[in-house]
């Protein structure tokens, strides 16, 4: 049986993040190679470009701070970065959408949360944003939107955890696509922080629990918790990997690389992404590239890695091994 995994927090690293400093663990996420968090370690894997020009997760609390604090024209340019640096990751082109509708800018508010949108077709978070940048573009397209929020709502039920989230975003959709009477108030057209992303601690939450949650093999609901904690901590290698591993779990070997690639494209020494990579290439018969994660980890924990030699008895065994 597989190795119980284990968190490796992240808590405490969006003030961090916010304060301009990278909070990227080094190693992995639990049980992937042990690694700390270490706030200044990326600059230079940056600047040699073995990453991304910016780095995500740092970019992606600046997004988060300057929508805070309405400064729309740099969570944007923040928001661009991170879309840059891992185009296929919801998150940032979420956070673009939120950015743009802030400056009133609808028409590129549209366009990213068009893009998270094939990304993640089911978020009710991106239909919102999508559904009120139509509605400022008059576009009679919004109410497709406000009809999916809306039909979204009532399968939830009243008792269900999203059950309150689903009825404002149908709300402000709604309530953006009426014209105002004469002399009242225009109601906001933009989706409050609160209805896009969660606190750190919420955020830290999220990511322990879906770790208890994997281990319990209760993969839907972990990757439910990965989703809260990547709303928060946007593209952190950390639960890319996670993502990927859960999805490995559930037999969707391609989701699961995907995630995998993103993981190792923002930091390409992370151990725990290089190992699962490794691991679902053994299941999918690629025998010859799991060797080369393995020689990629040999490289990068030379001296006692349990993560190489867990991918060596994958390989030898041509699957999962059997562990006493």
């Amino acid at each position: 049986m597989r190795r119980i995994v284990k968190a490796t927090l992240i808590g405490g690293c969006l003030a961090v993040l916010i304060a301009g400093g990278s909070a990227l663990a080094t190693g992995g996420a639990g049980g992937m190679g042990g690694g700390s968090m270490v706030p200044s370690g990326r600059d230079g894997d940056l600047q040699n470009g073995s990453g991304p020009r910016y780095d995500p997760a740092a970019e992606y609390a600046k997004t988060i701070a300057a929508l805070k604090a309405q400064q729309y024209k740099d969570a944007a340019k923040a928001a661009e970065h991170v879309t840059e640096a891992v185009p296929k990751n919801p998150d940032g082109w979420r956070l673009l959408g939120a950015a743009k509708a802030g400056g009133n800018d609808w028409k590129g508010s549209r366009r990213a949360y068009e893009k998270a949108l094939r990304l993640t077709p089911e978020d009710a978070a991106t239909h919102a944003g999508l559904g009120l940048a139509l509605a400022n573009l008059k576009d009679s397209k919004a109410q497709t939107e406000a009809d999916w929020l809306k039909a979204k709502a009532q399968a939830c039920g009243e008792t269900c955890p999203d059950a309150a989230r689903l009825k404002s975003f149908t709300s402000a959709v709604e309530s953006a696509m009426t014209p105002s009477a004469a002399g009242a108030p225009k109601p906001s057209a933009r989706l409050a922080p609160s209805m896009l992303f969660g606190g750190g601690r919420a955020g830290d939450a999220a990511y322990v629990q879906a770790v208890s949650l994997i281990n319990e093999r209760r993969y839907d609901e972990a990757l439910a918790s990965l989703d809260a904690a990547a709303a928060t901590f946007g593209p952190h290698p950390d639960i890319l990997t996670y993502q990927g591993y859960t999805w490995r779990k559930k037999g969707d070997y391609a989701r699961a690389e995907g995630y995998y690639r993103q993981a190792l494209a923002i930091d390409p020494r992370h151990i725990g992404a290089t190992e699962y990579y490794g691991e679902l290439k053994v299941a999918r018969g690629d025998i010859a590239g799991a060797r080369l994660m393995l020689a990629r980890l040999d490289h990068l924990c030379a001296y006692g890695c349990a993560d190489a030699e867990e991918l060596r008895r994958w390989i030898d065994a041509g699957g999962e091994p059997q562990h006493p």
